[in-house]
C-alpha cells in the first residue's frame, strides 16, 4: 500500500544519504543565518523596494547579466506576465509566442489571459527545443516571444549557440521582442562556456532570472532589460501588490547565496555527465536528453510509476539512501519517468556505490 505524504516524509528525514538535489534548510535556521549576514554586512531594511541592499544586488545582476537595469521581483510569474504586458502596451499588439511546454502557460492559470488580457500563440514541437524555423512559420504577428532556457517540461533541452543566435537574428528582423525565460539560466551557462552569461543575454530583450531554483534562496527573482522597460516593469510591479513594505528577507536570502551558487555550477554539470551515463547503461532505462545539456535531465522507465516509487521507498527504508524524486507516469502506458536535478548532494558520492542501488530498484519495479 502506497505511503502516505507524512510516512514519505518521515522515511526521507531517516535516511541519511540523498541523492537528487541539494540539502534542504531549516525554515528557523535559514531565518537566523539571514539575520545574522544581515547584521555582519550592515543591512538595513528595504523600503518598498528602495534601499542599498536591494538596490546593489539589482545592479550587480545587471551587471553580470550585462542588462542596462533590473528589479527585484517576488516571483517569476509576475516577472513574465508583466515583460508581456509591457510590450504588448509599447506595439498595441496583444498577442505573444511561447514553447507548448512554457511554465506561463501550463502552471500559471492562464494569468496573462485572465490579468493582462493577453492571448498565446504555442510555437514549436512540445518535444524540442523552439527554433528559428518555428518563428518563421507562425502567420501571427507577435509582440513578444518568450524563450526558456533551459526548457525544464522537455528534460533540459537547450538549442544549439548557432541556433539560438539564428532565433534572435530573426526575432529583431520581424520586430518580436524576444525575452529569456532564464529561471534556470544559471545551469545553462554551462552549455555554452566559455561564453558568459553576458554573452547569452545580449541575444535577448528581456531576461527573468530566479533566485529560489539553482540558488536556493527562499524566493524571488529579477527581470532586466533597458532602463525605460525596467522602469515601466516597477510600476507593474507596484500594480501587482509586488512592491512589499520589505523585500530585505528575501533579497538578503539571494545575496547572501548567488556567488557560491553560480561558482558551483561547472562542478554539478561536470558531476552530471558521468552520473547520467552510468544510469544509461542499466536495462529499461532511457535518458533525455541523453546526454544532459545541462545539470538536470530527464529518466524513463519501462515500470509503472506507482511500482516505482514502492521500490524506492523500500530501498530507502532498509539502505537508508534516496535515490530519486517522485516518478509519473509517462505518455507511453506502463512506463514512468522522474525529473533528476543534480546538485550539492551528489557532489560526495561515488557512482560505484549508487549503480547497484538503482539497478536494485529498477529490476525489483520491474518484477513488480
Amino acid at each position: 500500500m502506497p505511503l502516505s505524504l507524512p510516512e514519505v516524509e518521515a522515511l526521507l528525514k531517516r535516511c541519511t544519504t540523498i541523492v537528487p538535489g541539494s540539502p534542504l534548510s531549516d525554515p528557523g535556521e535559514e531565518l537566523i543565518r539571514i539575520g545574522e549576514w544581515c547584521r555582519t554586512h550592515g543591512h538595513r531594511a528595504d523600503h518598498y523596494g528602495e534601499g542599498p541592499l536591494i538596490e546593489g544586488f539589482e545592479a550587480k545582476i545587471a551587471a553580470l547579466l550585462g542588462m542596462e537595469a533590473a528589479v527585484f521581483m517576488p516571483s517569476g510569474t509576475m516577472a513574465q506576465q508583466i515583460a508581456m504586458r509591457i510590450r504588448s502596451e509599447e506595439t498595441g499588439v496583444a498577442q505573444f509566442g511561447m514553447h507548448p511546454t512554457s511554465h506561463v502557460e501550463l502552471h500559471e492559470e492562464r494569468g496573462y489571459a485572465r490579468l493582462h488580457g493577453l492571448q498565446a500563440t504555442l510555437i514549436g514541437a512540445s518535444d524540442a527545443p523552439t527554433l528559428a524555423a518555428d518563428l518563421d512559420r507562425c502567420p501571427e504577428r507577435l509582440a513578444a516571444l518568450l524563450i526558456e532556457l533551459p526548457a525544464r517540461e522537455i528534460g533540459g533541452q537547450l538549442p544549439t549557440w548557432d541556433q539560438l543566435a539564428e532565433l534572435s537574428a530573426l526575432a529583431r528582423a520581424r520586430g518580436v521582442h524576444l525575452h529569456m525565460d532564464g529561471a534556470r539560466l544559471w545551469e545553462a551557462r554551462e552549455a555554452y562556456a566559455p561564453r558568459t552569461y553576458a554573452e547569452i543575454c545580449a541575444l535577448f530583450d528581456s531576461v527573468y532570472v530566479s533566485f529560489y531554483k539553482g540558488i536556493g534562496a527562499l524566493s524571488g527573482a529579477m527581470l532586466l532589460g533597458s532602463a525605460s522597460f525596467v522602469k515601466a516593469a516597477r510600476v507593474w510591479r507596484q500594480r501587482h501588490g509586488g512592491t512589499l513594505v520589505q523585500l530585505h528577507p528575501a533579497v538578503a536570502s539571494a545575496a547572501m547565496r548567488f556567488d557560491d551558487a553560480v561558482a558551483r555550477m561547472p562542478a554539478l554539470r561536470a558531476r552530471t555527465l558521468p552520473f547520467a551515463a552510468q544510469l544509461a547503461t542499466i536495462p529499461g532505462v532511457q535518458l533525455l536528453p541523453a546526454p544532459p545539456q545541462v545539470n538536470m535531465f530527464h529518466l524513463y522507465v519501462n515500470t509503472a510509476a506507482n511500482a516505482m516509487i514502492d521500490a524506492r521507498e523500500q530501498i530507502a527504508a532498509e539502505t537508508g539512501v534516496w535515490l530519486s524524486p517522485r516518478y509519473q507516469p509517462a505518455a507511453l502506458p506502463g512506463h514512468s519517468f522522474t525529473e533528476f536535478y543534480v546538485g550539492d548532494n551528489l557532489l560526495p558520492l561515488q557512482d560505484a556505490d549508487l549503480m547497484p542501488l538503482f539497478t536494485r530498484m529498477f529490476a525489483q519495479a520491474g518484477a513488480a
